[in-house]
């Protein structure tokens, strides 16, 4: 099994290596995190492609695996989509480009694409896993499609309360804390972390119980690295009464709002 999961892991890096060489015509390493989402669904397509050529018989699990991953990838490869397209590339990554001038292309190889891939091989393996290896639908995996669907409609209404906030002209300059917004300051990435702990746990139903590391690895990313810690040095510096938000809001798991006096 394992040489298969490599096997797929690998060829899930095509794609990525594709949209460096576009990244490069466009003079935009940000189209990315447009990838982001679906290529936990590529590599899930990919994966069943893997084990249906080499005469796997896919269980109901392997489907399962591969029908929610597809689902939210796609879901939230729609939504960046919409909000990034024609906007330019973002300011991460145009910080990346002015540090290394003349330096940027060939450092973003590995550095942005070759990186997200390595994340994304890490993360997957729940999904990877669970469909070579296959098993049954019993009440642990149904648990886990309970901790999913939590995930996933968080991270789907956090998102839409946020675009319709910053679609209202009257919002311009103020603080998202309504909605879920108020019971975490990131309905979004802690419904991320919770769907994969989700199919995590749908992979320990198949007896890979190792696998968590790949939600474990989303979940520190999503708040040390590339979600809450990033966006909130920058907010706390640029958005009027964030700091008030900060005390007032939980940083990742959903808790009531404190009362202000």
């Amino acid at each position: 099994m394992t040489d298969l999961v490599l096997f797929s892991l690998l060829l899930a890096f095509i794609p990525f290596f594709m949209l460096w060489l576009l990244s490069i015509k466009l003079k935009d390493a940000s189209i990315v995190d447009i990838y982001w989402g679906p290529s936990f669904g590529v590599t899930a397509l990919i994966t069943l492609g893997v084990a249906l050529a080499n005469g796997i018989a896919l269980s109901p699990l392997s489907w399962l695996a591969v029908g929610l991953t597809v689902l939210w990838g796609g879901r939230l490869g729609i939504y960046l989509w919409i909000r990034n397209v024609g906007h330019g590339e973002d300011w991460r990554y145009q910080n990346m480009r002015a540090n290394r001038p003349g330096k940027f292309v060939g450092w973003s190889l590995y550095g942005v694409f070759g990186l997200q891939w390595g994340v994304m091989a890490i993360v997957s393996l729940p999904v990877v896993v669970t469909i070579i290896s296959g098993g049954n639908i019993n009440l642990l995996a149904g648990l886990g499609i309970v901790v999913f669907a939590i995930g996933f409609l968080f991270e789907a209404i956090g998102d839409y309360q946020l675009t319709a906030f910053k679609n209202d002209p009257t919002n311009s300059g103020k603080v998202m804390n309504r909605g879920l917004w108020a019971w975490t300051r990131h309905p979004n990435y802690f419904g991320n972390a919770a769907l994969w702990w989700g199919l995590g746990l749908i992979a320990v139903t198949a007896g890979h119980w190792w696998t968590l590391v790949g939600p474990a690895v989303m979940t520190y990313f999503l708040v040390n690295i590339s979600g809450k810690a990033m966006l909130e040095r920058k907010l706390t510096k640029t958005r009027e009464g964030y700091e008030d938000y900060l005390t007032q809001t939980s940083g990742f798991f959903p808790l009531p709002p404190k009362k202000t006096s």
